[in-house]
């Protein structure tokens, strides 16, 4: 790879003083003063100002080099005043030869600035707030040039990070009077809660800023070498998205990457990269501080589209930070009680953190029914999703409450509502106790029906939550996450020892294991990715199955090993005809008559079930219960088709209540087809875990619900309440074609409350 012979390898002039005025201990207004000292030195101009935000928002002349002392704290600019407060407004470079003409321009006299012309502002910027601006000023008339201005810039990302890491563990010493940098009073954002809880810890960033210590380059042709080949490995991984795949896309799926790879081509973008590294930024700062002149500038920007497009460059520059680092893998250090924030979080990335002391997750973005919401339900970890903008109003070690019922964040919470935050979980305290005085008694309702309450799961993790619950089972084993969290497909023998662990855990328990239920949202790193329009109804789960028997085969060849002398249970997601089914049947038989002509030892028993999500199947229930040894309805998937929206759409997944009397309807059609059939039928999703639901759904004819671990101690207390008779006779009028309601929610919470029963 060629480099640019032009470009020095050690770091300019500037940024060897700038490294030399980091090494001191001062406080933080000797080292501004020293900072604008050494920028007049260096940049041989003869004024070097610093402007930092006030609380007000106003911009308050906090040191300078040229200007009169006495204007020092005592010189205010409002946002969006004069040339300074302009800058900050725009979170761009001014560069002009002759300012005081210049429209903008606002005289101050006790500043003395009058026999200057020229004027370089550039914004002082963190994780695309605008803390300040850094001005330089000359008398002669000039503009300064890109290496100056792009000099200026860099010595602006390196002050932003000292002054906030001053001020954040300077107490007092680091604290200007007046000014703060770094938020500090308490904030509430309220975003979605995905996974149930009360949590309090101290706030920890997924991917922290560079530190200080990190920011100036030793080497700049090391660090250039760096960049280039984070940017080779960047674009290989973007073109890998389209690449054998790119001549079936849909026109507007291929739109998307087409974009998305352009922006990773995109030559400013590199260029900007380039020219951080050679102003003398490591190749990780470099990235850092065009991600923050991205985030100051999209987030103005009055255009959705252009706002939009800040995830795009967000997530190509979390992934070329990952590609500089070597993308190292292993657990991550955390503090105790760490509540982690981030953009996003994959399955795998919330794995590598040490479960013990993980209190809480806060995401930007995020879903309800992605797989880290899905483990972190399953561990008993509170999840608050897109929480928008919460990463520029957090520090690290803030403290935080985090609240999984109401989506609320509280950062820097005031003594009172930590007092009241405490007095709420005492009281889940209490109730947790309640429950757990009555986890080994059988769900039966006081009309004497049994209910089945069994556990959602799919990882090692899960298992320990049987006993601490007291499941009845697992009523969905999601085998996929075991693909997911790993870089490579698992072996034969990896799946088989997890299915086998899985079984042992569960005793004489049940377990019901879920083939693959790829595709969708659902993307193997290994694999590459198959964009479609409607993923969710695309390529996914049995479909995939069918169409690549060899992995069906080969995963139902390690379910048999794992169940030998055991009872095996076994169900096919996302089958929409019975065809399907018989086929998916036929290539898990081939695979048993394969381990006995091989000797092999087999289950006990063996059955075969289907997990009903689509309407197509509810409407063929006699049929498939010809064929299927149970019925699972998947209640998550069947009301997003039912409904026409899509859960991971935040727009409309809240929009419709699966207590409508025709979403009920369709449930309870399923219910009494099984029964006629004498088929057993569960309900598997979350509103099987939620009280209110659950008692409902039990009144339709269902006798086993499978859940997150958080919802089984409620849901058993409200069953060991419920007269399902009486339920019954409530809302069978209601459920019919002529129904007028939206929902039959609050008759049923009516009930309940005359009953006595906790939901």
């Amino acid at each position: 790879m060629s480099r640019n012979p032009n470009i020095n390898t050690t770091p300019p002039r500037l940024m060897r003083a700038i490294r030399k005025a980091m090494a001191g201990t001062e406080s933080v207004q000797e080292r501004l003063d020293h900072f604008v000292e050494v920028i007049t030195q260096a940049m041989k101009v003869k004024v070097a100002s610093i402007y930092l935000r006030r609380p007000s928002r106003e911009l308050e002349l906090s040191a300078t080099k040229g200007l009169k002392k006495s204007a020092v704290h005592k010189t205010l600019m409002a946002r969006g005043e004069g040339l300074v407060g302009h800058v900050a407004q725009t979170a761009r470079p001014l560069n002009l030869a002759d300012a005081p003409a210049h429209p903008l321009f606002s005289y101050r006299p006790e500043t003395g600035e009058e026999k200057y012309s020229s004027f370089l502002g550039v914004p002082i910027l963190r994780g695309g707030r605008t803390l300040g601006v850094l001005v330089v000023q000359s008398e002669e008339r000039r503009n300064f040039n890109e290496e100056e201005v792009e000099d200026l810039l860099t010595v602006a990302m390196v002050l932003a990070e000292i002054i906030v890491d001053d001020e954040r563990v300077g107490g007092k010493k680091g604290a200007l009077k007046g000014i703060t940098l770094t938020p500090t009073k308490p904030e509430t954002i309220t975003g979605k809660a995905f996974a149930d809880g009360l949590a309090e810890g101290i706030a920890h960033l997924h991917l922290p800023p560079v530190a200080p210590s990190n920011l100036l380059a030793d080497n700049i042709a090391a660090e250039e070498i760096r960049l280039e080949e984070g940017v080779a490995k960047l674009r290989a991984s973007v073109d890998a998205m389209v690449s054998g795949e790119a001549a079936s896309l849909s026109r507007a799926s291929k739109e998307i990457y087409e974009t998305y790879r352009m922006f990773a081509y995109d030559r400013k973008w590199v260029k900007r990269l380039r020219e951080a590294v050679h102003s003398g930024l490591t190749a990780e700062a470099a990235v850092e501080r065009v991600r923050n002149e991205h985030r100051a500038r999209l987030m103005k920007s009055p255009d959705p589209y252009m706002r939009a497009r800040l995830h795009d460059l967000e997530d190509l520059a979390n992934r070329l930070l990952r590609a500089l680092s070597g993308e190292a893998l292993g657990p991550k250090s955390i503090p105790q009680n760490a509540i982690i924030f981030a953009r996003d979080l994959g399955p795998a990335e919330l794995l590598d953190y040490d479960r013990d002391k993980l209190a809480g997750i806060v995401l930007e973005e995020g879903a309800h029914s992605s797989h880290t919401s899905i483990i972190c339900r399953a561990i008993g970890v509170p999840l608050i999703g897109r929480a928008e903008g919460i990463l520029d109003r957090i520090e690290v070690g803030d403290v935080v409450l985090i609240d999984g019922e109401s989506g609320e964040v509280h950062m820097r919470p005031v003594e009172s509502r930590v007092a009241n935050f405490h007095l709420r979980m005492n009281i889940r305290g209490e109730v947790a106790k309640a429950y757990e005085a009555v986890k080994h008694k059988p769900a039966v309702t006081k009309d004497g029906r049994h209910i089945a309450l069994q556990l959602n799961a799919g990882l090692i993790v899960d298992l320990p939550q049987l006993d601490a619950a007291g499941a009845d089972g697992i009523g969905l084993f999601r085998t996929e996450f075991q693909f997911m969290v790993s870089d490579f497909m698992p072996r034969l023998k990896e799946q088989t020892d997890l299915y086998r662990q899985a079984l042992e855990a569960a005793g004489h328990r049940p377990v019901t294991f879920r083939t693959l239920d790829l595709g969708g949202d659902k993307i193997l790193p290994y694999m590459d990715p198959v964009p479609e329009e409607n993923p969710a109804i695309g390529w996914r789960a049995i479909r995939i199955g069918l169409d690549r028997p060899a992995l069906l085969r080969y995963q139902c060849r390690a379910l048999i090993a794992a169940a030998a002398g055991r009872n095996l249970r076994v169900m096919f997601p996302m089958v929409t005809t019975v065809d399907e089914f018989i086929a998916a049947r036929g290539l898990f038989d081939t695979e048993v008559k394969r381990a006995s002509s091989l000797g092999h030892s087999l289950p006990h028993k063996i059955e075969v079930g289907v997990m009903l999500e689509t309407p197509s199947l509810a409407w063929s229930v006699r049929a498939i219960c010809d064929h299927a040894d149970f019925v699972s309805v998947g209640c998550n998937d069947l009301m997003q088709f039912f409904f026409a929206a899509d859960r991971d759409n935040i727009r409309v997944s809240d929009r419709y209540d699966p207590l409508h009397p025709a979403a009920l309807s369709i449930l309870r059609f399923i219910a009494d087809g099984c029964q006629k059939a004498d088929v057993p039928a569960s309900i598997c999703g979350e509103i099987a875990g939620r009280p209110i639901e659950a008692v409902t759904l039990v009144a339709l004819g269902f006798e086993s619900l499978s859940m997150p671990v958080t919802g089984i101690g409620p849901v058993k207390a409200a069953l060991l309440a419920l007269d399902v008779g009486k339920l019954k006779a409530l809302i069978t009028p209601l459920i019919n074609v002529d129904s007028r309601l939206s929902t039959i929610r609050d008759h049923v919470r009516e009930f309940c409350m005359e009953e006595g029963i906790p939901v």
